[in-house]
């Protein structure tokens, strides 16, 4: 709506330019701004804080200039009495005016958003400062005009400004509401991050754009069906009365529901006393709710659009969602025990062949049912095994050293290692340094750093195991011996575990990833049905998989399909 208003304001230059020819501007404005999502706000974001303060100045001391032209006496507007003469005299129409009035408004939800990437304070000095008293001086000089041109209601913005300035005015403007959509575009994508981490949201490219703050990520996905949306509702509306309800009824639900939350935060987690509460919600919940009545009254007339996305994108969220809390506890109740896995690698039926298999999983901890799944169709193991975890951190970079923590799933002789992976989000995985390379290096530094721990703690029992004699010398001289023959020992079986790997390296290499698919078990109703079979599934088919997150090599890569009945 923004975009398509700013334009709006090159009618009053020239009357040669019709409503269609500004929406197709507006639409190429909007393919532009997503178009250039992919290289970051960093990039270009040094721009926006000079052009939001002139955005400020301008429409600010054009406010002053207007007030002081025109008619000063508007200050008696402060007057609460007017308010309760216009709802004496208008009745209904003063309640339905007020859809329009919370348009003057529109914006300040972008604070939630911008909370993620600012301090409080700072947003609380840059709104008390420069915002509010900008946007006060504004209005104010706007309703200066209007006692003297009642006739321009429509367009009183363009239409106030004084000659001269159009044209920068009108630059400024357009430029001001690109960021104002950038810093939307932006948020959007932070919500939708942040959705991902709690399994709320399906799998979407997470691009961060910037090595410095963590907040600034591109989603492609996201980002081209934005694009799509909002040339649609451009071209559909082609107005901004309708986008304006719209528009308006969003504002205010997230009003309300972050109010309604808030009361939540107070009565449980800030213990805040009951009077307070109630005080709260009578106040600021009474105002948000005859404004919400208010907005609600032009549902037909564009206002059904924000919650008809809003239901879309609920009833996405919802179904991933549940599924993936079902699929998760499915995992941890029918995860493989270290009895039962031991079990199966010494089992008589199961062939020892050479090689190394690396098993992606989800699970930090346990063994995921699907490798039983797999050895019990497939009665072969390779040498070694290992089962990887790779995880991502909200950092920027994981050093090279920290970025590989395995452990040991069995004893030596079974050669099953555990390995986490962690990567920060400016980390490049790349083919000049294969996966399984440096996995397989910083396996064997485990191995020699693990036989030497053990080593050490073994040696160190013993010597506080022994007893004290007063024959010190020969002990001194009988534990150089038992050093020097650990020693030896601990460098041969370095040496074995790691010509073992060697060998099973050489031997090749196998990605193995589990690829589960989810059905409703028996008896299950028809709505879980739906849920699972149907809308799950579709949403699994239709976006990014697994293994193209993890940036498994295919050429080497196996997939092993399980079912889970959920």
């Amino acid at each position: 709506m923004v975009v398509l208003s700013a334009v709006g304001g090159i009618k009053r230059a020239t009357s040669a330019v019709t409503n269609d020819m500004i929406v197709w501007i507006s639409v190429a404005i909007l393919i532009c701004l997503f178009s250039i999502q992919r290289f970051g706000t960093d990039k270009v974001g040094y721009t926006f804080a000079p052009i939001v303060c002139l955005w400020f100045a301008f429409i600010g001391g054009i406010g002053i200039f207007n007030f002081i032209k025109f008619d000063p006496t508007v200050v008696k507007a402060l007057n609460p009495q007017y308010i309760i003469q216009y709802f004496q005299r208008n009745k209904k129409e003063a309640w339905v005016s007020l859809g329009g009035i919370v348009l003057a408004i529109t914006g300040t939800e972008a604070l939630f958003a911008d909370v993620g990437h600012f301090t409080v304070r700072s947003i609380q000095i840059s709104m008390c400062s420069v915002t509010y008293p900008a946007l006060i001086f504004a209005y104010t000089g706007q309703a200066a005009f209007l006692r003297k041109h009642n006739d321009v209601v429509g367009d009183t913005f363009y239409k106030s400004i004084p000659g001269p300035l159009y044209w920068p005015m009108f630059g400024i403007a357009v430029l001001a509401a690109i960021i104002a959509s950038q810093a939307m575009i932006s948020g959007s994508f932070s919500i939708i991050q942040q959705s991902l981490s709690l399994g709320c949201f399906p799998r979407v490219k997470i691009v961060h754009t910037s090595t410095k703050y963590e907040g600034q990520v591109y989603i492609p996905e996201i980002n081209y069906l934005l694009m799509l949306a909002c040339v649609a509702v451009t071209l559909g509306f082609r107005s901004t009365k309708s986008i304006g309800n719209a528009y308006g009824i969003a504002v205010v639900f997230v009003m309300t529901l972050t109010s309604s939350f808030l009361v939540i935060i107070m009565i449980m987690i800030w213990k805040t006393h009951i009077l307070l509460i109630i005080s709260y919600v009578l106040v600021i919940g009474t105002v948000e709710l005859v404004y919400l009545s208010s907005v609600l009254y032009k549902f037909d007339r564009g206002g059904y659009l924000p919650l008809a996305f809003a239901a879309v994108l609920i009833t996405i969220m919802y179904v991933w969602n549940d599924v993936y809390r079902r699929k998760y506890y499915y995992e941890l109740d029918h995860k493989i025990s270290p009895d039962k896995l031991k079990e199966v690698i010494t089992g008589t039926n199961i062939n020892q062949m050479p090689g190394l298999a690396i098993f992606y999983s989800e699970l930090v901890q346990g063994i995921p049912p699907i490798f039983k799944h797999y050895v019990s169709n497939v009665p072969a193991l390779h040498s070694v095994l290992i089962f990887v975890s790779i995880k991502s951190l909200p950092i920027s970079k994981v050093p090279a050293e920290e970025r590989f923590l395995f452990c040991r799933v069995e004893t030596r002789e079974h050669n099953v290692f555990r390995c986490i992976v962690r990567y920060g989000y400016s980390d490049v995985r790349n083919e000049h340094e294969p996966f399984e390379k440096i996995l397989i290096e910083m396996l064997k530094k485990f191995i020699a750093d693990d036989v030497f721990w053990l080593s050490q703690n073994v040696l160190n029992n013993d010597e506080n195991g022994g007893e004290l004699d007063d024959g010190v010398v020969d002990g001194e001289n009988e534990n150089k011996d038992v050093k020097q023959v650990d020693e030896e020992k601990r460098r041969e079986t370095i040496e074995k575990e790691i010509e073992a790997v060697d060998k099973a390296w050489c031997a090749g290499v196998v990605h193995l990833f589990g690829e589960n698919e989810v059905i409703a078990g028996q008896g299950a109703g028809i709505g879980r049905r739906i849920l699972i079979d149907y809308a799950y599934n579709f949403l699994k088919r239709n976006l990014r998989q697994s293994d193209k997150v993890f940036n498994i090599p295919h050429k080497r890569m196996l997939k092993v399909g399980m079912t889970y009945e959920l």
